[in-house]
């Protein structure tokens, strides 16, 4: 019999299908007067292959529902699954075995291993996953084989973030899931950014999540989803995608 550890093992997904559902997800911070509902009853589904951008100010809820689809987190209520895995209710080791075999996150800020060359803070990841790919193939996706002897400290900023972007997918997860990737960077490099991160979507097919109070990225997705005060205001599907070369802000 399939222990619930072994059914968070990696399986097929049909393209297209879903693979997270959320319904009534709320997330309540603090109690009486200090009381924060940070998503107040998200019903949610995102599909195989899709390209999401989560767009809204901050405090509308953005972080915390990603969080809680990556596994992070957990709500107050209401359900999160992956795929027809609970993440709701999953224990620690359960959701540390999810994070580690399907999921990749990319933050505003890099957590690059400064003492570590570029390839090893990528093959630092590889070697914990099941089936990577070979750290110069993520470099490459990323367009940085030529600085992979390099150290964090000799990089830009944004080539700092395309390092993150190819650590974070070099063991093939099933989903990428950025907060605030281009946060931190000018229009220019935040482009390259965006560019290796939509590629990964495009040529790998996976999942990809967006978080940004950012419009002008919205319009790379293939749908947008706008939330304000924890909840989901609007969603729009593009007919006509823009280029990452095309963001401007």
């Amino acid at each position: 019999m399939q222990t619930r550890e072994q059914s968070f093992k990696r399986s097929d997904t049909q393209l297209g299908a879903p693979v997270f559902v959320a319904r009534g997800l709320t997330k309540i911070y603090g109690s009486g007067d200090s009381r924060v509902i940070a998503l107040d009853h998200i019903n949610l589904d995102i599909n195989q292959g899709e390209f999401i951008v989560l767009l809204g100010p901050s405090g509308s809820g953005k972080s915390t529902l990603l969080n809680i689809l990556g596994g992070l987190d957990a709500p107050t209520s209401g359900t999160a699954a992956w795929r027809d895995h609970e993440l709701t209710g999953a224990s620690d080791k359960e959701l540390t075995l999810y994070r580690r075999e399907h999921v990749g996150f990319v933050f505003q800020f890099y957590n690059l291993i400064p003492s570590l060359t570029v390839e090893e803070n990528v093959r630092l990841v590889a070697q914990i996953a099941i089936s990577p790919m070979r750290p110069v193939d993520a470099l490459d996706l990323v367009g940085l084989v030529s600085r992979a002897s390099h150290f964090p400290s000799q990089l830009s900023g944004g080539e700092q973030q395309r390092v993150a972007v190819a650590r974070a997918i070099v063991k093939r997860p099933d989903i990428l899931l950025c907060d605030e990737p281009t946060g931190a960077l000018d229009v220019d490099t935040g482009r390259l950014v965006l560019a290796a991160i939509a590629k990964v979507n495009s040529e790998i097919g996976t999942t990809t999540a967006v978080i940004t109070h950012n419009s002008a990225i919205a319009g790379m997705a293939n749908r947008v989803i706008r939330l304000s005060g924890g909840r989901i205001v609007a969603e729009v599907a593009n007919q006509d995608r823009i280029r990452a070369q095309d963001v401007t802000w």
